[in-house]
């Protein structure tokens, strides 16, 4: 069973989640004394190899081809990684590894969204979404293991939240679904000193998103990634690294349920795509739905996203809005939040999410004749309003389903299919 005591919460919607107590300098400790490298920058593995017994512009040199091999390249062994001695592969073998999120479970839906039940190395258990569409492939990453902002038509918000995930467990959500895709570039790999030039078996391409199933993020999973800034920043500087993963910012896309005090520093220190959990356009209406309302209200919220730094025609904000039948969904609705956008100059899209029911909900969905005419009217005053598919319904995947199984199953149930994958794997 998972030891992690649940995270203390001072008010109902004004959490400050603690980071987890044992992380010195990101480092996640290990029962076998070794350190896992995934999350690290280049600067700290260089700190760490030179902690363990490397000059300093060893440790340099050995980092930057490690931090290759770890980012661009996925690879899991230190074995394969041929442009370092053979002798020294062991020595890095003894005290580092390269860690992925255990898999408790994987799921494929009848229309191609695939999901995964992931375990953290304290036995907690959280979920990570990837859908295709013929155009891209999303990767929608879970920042926290549950949530505690109570959106009441979000099934994720129904849970407890347990903690932060660590820089490592998010970035390590990316490097897991890139394994999965077999999207890690081919060839021989070996680098010289200074890294420069790429291999004759692999062209410029491999380095973009371009060709490949994942071309994009969105942090959208379970949490509020602006209540674990610091882990989610740096996960995401791993992410857009050229020489690492090398995803462009401009692919990533971060949703809040309306953080203020953190959306200028998010647009600041990490500069990705803003979306925002709107979802209604009263006083009333936000405060009972997403209970953060009470704290920033609606037009505090919509004076920090005409402040965001970065935000142009050229990069909207989106503002997702759930339709909640005879909740959210008037004509009147539409025209207020038609109204707010432009009352703030906001360069906006809206995407109109059909609520996806879950056992329990205590709303039901708009009926698609009325989520066609609110769409209608945000559309005719200039604002593009599309309507999201439903995806991954069948397995719980979809917009405000992602609730760990661990509360769907027992824990007896869950540690058998745990151990079922170790034994595959081994």
């Amino acid at each position: 069973m998972a030891d992690t005591q649940l995270m203390t919460i001072p008010g109902l919607v004004d959490p400050v989640p603690l980071p987890r107590p044992d992380l010195v300098e990101g480092v996640t400790p290990r029962e076998d004394g070794r350190t896992d490298l995934i999350g690290l920058p280049k600067k700290r593995i260089a700190e760490l190899f030179a902690s363990a017994g490397l000059d300093a512009k060893q440790a340099k040199l050995r980092a930057k081809q490690v931090f290759h091999w770890l980012y661009h390249r996925g690879v899991t062994d230190f074995a394969e990684m041929t442009d370092i001695a053979k002798t020294m592969r062991p020595w890095l073998a003894e005290r580092f590894v390269i860690g992925r999120p255990d898999i408790v479970e994987a799921q494929h839906s009848t229309d191609g969204t695939r999901k995964w039940l992931l375990r953290t190395p304290d036995g907690h258990d959280f979920e990570m979404v990837f859908i295709p569409d013929a155009d891209r492939g999303t990767l929608c990453v879970s920042s926290q293991v549950g949530c505690t902002l109570n959106c009441r038509f979000c099934h994720t918000g129904t849970m407890r939240l347990v903690r932060n995930l660590t820089v490592g467990e998010i970035v390590g959500q990316v490097m897991l679904a890139r394994d999965a895709l077999g999207e890690w570039p081919k060839g021989a790999g070996e680098l010289t000193g200074t890294m420069a030039g790429l291999d004759d078996d692999e062209d410029e391409g491999s380095y973009s998103a371009d060709g490949r199933l994942l071309t994009n993020i969105v942090m959208m999973g379970m949490g509020e990634p602006l209540y674990n800034f610091d882990n989610v920043r740096d996960a995401l500087k791993l992410v857009m690294d050229g020489d690492g993963l090398a995803l462009s910012k401009r692919r990533i896309t971060l949703s809040t349920s309306g953080v203020v005090p953190k959306m200028a520093q998010c647009g600041e220190e990490i500069g990705v795509n803003l979306a925002v959990s709107l979802h209604a356009v009263t006083k009333d209406v936000r405060d009972e739905i997403v209970p953060i309302n009470r704290k920033y209200g609606i037009e505090e919220l919509l004076q920090a996203c005409a402040d965001y730094p970065g935000a142009s025609n050229a990069r909207r904000i989106t503002f997702e809005y759930v339709m909640l039948k005879d909740k959210n969904d008037s004509d009147a609705d539409a025209r207020e939040l038609v109204r707010l956008i432009k009352q703030y100059n906001l360069p906006a899209k809206v995407n109109l999410i059909p609520f996806n029911p879950w056992p329990g909900a205590p709303y039901e969905c708009s009926t698609p004749e009325r989520i066609r005419r609110f769409s209608d009217i945000v559309f005719e005053a200039g604002i593009s309003a599309p309507v999201r598919t439903p995806r991954g319904r069948d397995i719980d995947a979809a917009c405000g389903q992602l609730k760990t199984a661990a509360e769907k199953k027992s824990r007896a149930e869950l540690d058998r299919l745990y151990e079922e994958k170790q034994a595959a794997l081994n």
